[in-house]
């Protein structure tokens, strides 16, 4: 069974960072592509990055473009999620997910496992 369990959240100044990690167990992490997500109060869950199996492709949404960095340790079996810059609209719980492909992917609907999220805070 995949579980994938998010860390690192909390509450953090304008212009300040943090760094998220997701550890994943259950099946061999290295083969699947990665993403990040979150969902703001009463807004839809919107995708933030995304890395591919080998961590060689990555993909952000543009407003996070220059800010935040994906990456990944395939030896930890974690994905990463540094966010530097932060804004109050960033405020949001953050979600990691998995897919049963090595290919990654910005859309919700091609991932089919994921965290219980972690709560980011941007204070103005």
């Amino acid at each position: 069974q995949v579980q994938l369990v998010e860390s690192g959240g909390g509450l953090v100044q304008a212009g300040g960072s943090l760094r998220l990690a997701c550890a994943a167990s259950g099946r061999t992490f290295s083969r699947y592509a990665m993403g990040w997500f979150r969902q703001a109060p009463g807004k839809e869950r919107e995708f933030v990055a995304t890395i591919n199996w080998s961590g060689a492709s990555t993909y952000y949404t543009d407003s996070v473009k220059g800010r935040f960095t994906i990456s990944r340790d395939n030896g930890k079996s974690t994905v990463y999620l540094q966010m530097n810059s932060l804004k109050p609209e960033d405020t949001a719980v953050y979600y990691c997910a998995t897919r049963t492909s090595g290919s990654a992917s910005s859309a919700t609907y091609d991932y089919d496992y994921w965290g219980q999220g972690t709560q980011v805070t941007v204070s103005s």
